[in-house]
């Protein structure tokens, strides 16, 4: 299974939400944020996985990569206008967008160390001002995070939706493990997604490989703190700079 798998869970729980609107207006106030510290609105972004904020981003270029055909029929409903770039497809397009958004700890979804650094500096490789993505503070996480993520519950009407996020821990390699996300509906249906290979990152690590990927900076904004729809976790909001 692919990170393109993986946020099709978060639009499973975008469109079932009630309160879609505000949902993706505070995605959009958290990109916002970076912004104005960046002191940058970007024309050009490039979306890395399904992500709320795409609906009502301000950029003049739009395009999006690993998501399933799935959510590009929902974007094509919602009558935004995007360019699909393949995965594949993406060496072609160095330096071409002024900010990649890789949120939902995309960089944690690797099978291996040289993979990690890899796509962080394929990623970074696309960007002409910074990327924004998200991690937890796996140095100081709490044992009881470790197995589950903190469920989600989503109330539609009578209805309801719950999401639990397992994570399987290789009893060898501390830092790997498999993600699977279960989607409850209210009685017994229940749609999976995964498994997902995890590895973990850290702040030093992420920097580290961003600056050999030809940063001049990073950042870890300390007044954003993000949050998927399909947990309850915080997520840290950090910013890779380019120019």
């Amino acid at each position: 299974m692919t990170f393109a798998n993986y946020t099709d869970a978060v639009l499973s729980a975008l469109t079932f939400n009630p309160k879609f609107n505000d949902v993706v207006a505070r995605k959009q106030e958290i990109l916002d944020g970076v912004y104005r510290t960046e002191n940058l609105q970007p024309q050009s972004v490039l979306f890395v996985g399904f992500n709320p904020a795409i609906l009502s981003t301000k950029a003049k270029t739009v395009a999006v990569t690993e998501i399933t055909d799935r959510a590009q029929q929902f974007l094509t409903e919602q009558g935004v206008k995007f360019t699909y770039i393949a995965p594949e497809e993406l060496s072609a397009h160095k330096k071409s967008f002024d900010c990649v958004i890789a949120m939902d700890e995309y960089f944690t979804f690797a099978e291996s160390d040289q993979e990690q650094q890899d796509k962080i500096a394929k990623i970074c490789n696309l960007a002409t001002a910074f990327v924004i993505s998200t991690v937890r503070d796996y140095k100081n996480q709490d044992y009881k995070d470790r197995e589950f993520s903190t469920p989600a519950l989503i109330r539609n009407s009578g209805d309801y939706k719950t999401f639990v996020e397992l994570h399987d821990w290789d009893l060898k390699d501390r830092t790997r493990w498999n993600t699977m996300v279960y989607e409850i509906d209210k009685g017994s249906s229940l749609t999976t997604y995964g498994q997902f290979e995890r590895r973990t990152m850290f702040f030093k690590q992420l920097a580290k490989f961003s600056m050999d990927a030809g940063a001049v900076n990073f950042l870890v904004h300390k007044n954003l703190m993000y949050k998927s729809l399909i947990k309850k976790n915080y997520e840290h909001v950090i910013s890779i700079k380019f120019e």
